[in-house]
């Protein structure tokens, strides 16, 4: 199929050869296309990196075909689909093309401070300045929404030892994901699965037990637990209902009382789960499932979807606060030069060659 540029996804002359047979046809193709002059294989993403080199995708746009191709759940495909139909460019151009607006009074007033300039310029600059700062605050504040559809809703398991928290692991994976042992301690190191959860990414982290010890490595692996539940979204404590628990040993998002099977009295309000029988694991999927989506869900669909631009947009918030605190006209220019420049590198207006490397490290080869 030839594809003629500049309408082809690189914005290049392109020709697709849709190969019959197995997979020894496929590169029997392959070698023959190696063999001609100024043929070679594709780099990693290089197709869609042609296409932004080209100007035929924006970096966030490029960004979405990596996800999309990675998509595990619905709610990832989504969010992809989303961004790749130009959500996140129309944003933060929007952005930019305020900001200029804004940025551009200001430095007309320093290129001709002779001319006559509109009465109150610099207040209206400053109102439009303030308005767009509170939306860029407003984005950042959306408990991360949009990283964790895309990366994943990370619930750390946690719990004294011995009350079957690599066996909940286990049996929330359908698979022997975690090393289960009678003794005390076997879980040193965190151990992490994946799983889709009502169409959304969850990370389970399967910690070691919480208690006193005086053996150095065991010392580590709780440290690394509680400094695991400190940065998860969400804490899942859980207790042996066939032990009498007191003080539980670490603040939860919601506890789980294992070993339900042996438990012969139950009381009113606890979640009872078996990771031996299955009793209640529906029921704790379920709860995991709406905390999943009560995270990831909000007013309008998530904006910042990867740290890069949680990052720039921060940036570009400071900046633009640090120009309504000078009181100089160059002073505020040069900050909203660099606001404008930060911006700028999300959608890849700026600064494109020194972003490309880091866009397509990860993307697989050609696409």
């Amino acid at each position: 199929m030839w594809f003629v540029g500049p309408r082809s996804y690189t914005g290049e002359d392109m020709l697709e050869l849709q190969v019959h047979g197995g997979r020894a046809v496929t590169l029997a193709v392959l070698g023959a296309l190696a063999r001609l002059p100024g043929f070679r294989p594709a780099e990693p993403g290089e197709f869609t990196r042609r296409a932004v080199e080209n100007g035929r995708l924006d970096l966030t746009r490029a960004e979405a075909v990596a996800d999309l191709i990675a998509a595990d759940t619905q709610s990832q495909r989504l969010l992809a689909l989303r961004q790749y139909g130009g959500a996140l460019t129309e944003r933060y151009s929007r952005w930019r093309e305020r900001l200029i607006r804004s940025a551009a009074w200001i430095e007309a007033n320093i290129d001709f401070p002779d001319e006559e300039l509109p009465d109150g310029v610099w207040d209206s600059s400053r109102r439009e300045l303030r308005a767009l700062l509170a939306e860029m605050r407003s984005q950042l504040n959306d408990a991360r929404r949009g990283e964790i559809i895309r990366d994943g809703f990370h619930v750390a398991v946690i719990g004294p030892p011995n009350v079957g928290k690599s066996s909940l692991v286990n049996a929330l994976a359908q698979r022997d994901v975690a090393i289960v042992s009678d003794l005390p301690g076997t879980t040193r190191d965190i151990i992490e699965v994946k799983l889709d959860l009502g169409g959304y990414a969850v990370v389970l982290a399967d910690t070691a037990g919480l208690r006193e010890s005086a053996e150095p490595i065991e010392q580590e692996g709780i440290r690394r637990a509680r400094a695991r539940a400190d940065m998860a979204d969400f804490r899942l404590l859980v207790l042996d209902a066939s032990a009498l628990t007191t003080e539980p040993p670490a603040r939860a998002d919601l506890v789980a009382w294992n070993k339900a099977d042996l438990c012969s009295h139950k009381e009113q309000g606890r979640l009872y789960i078996s990771a031996k029988s299955g009793e209640g694991i529906e029921d704790l999927i379920g709860r995991l499932a709406a905390a999943a989506a009560n995270q990831a869900n909000g007013a309008e669909p998530p904006l910042l979807t990867r740290a890069r631009h949680r990052y720039a947009v921060e940036e570009a918030s400071q900046r633009i606060a640090a120009a309504l605190e000078e009181r100089e006209p160059e002073l505020v220019a040069e900050q909203l030069r660099i606001a404008l420049r930060v911006l700028g590198r999300i959608t890849g207006a700026v600064d494109l060659d020194e972003l490309l490397d880091v866009v397509f490290r990860d993307f697989c080869i050609g696409k």
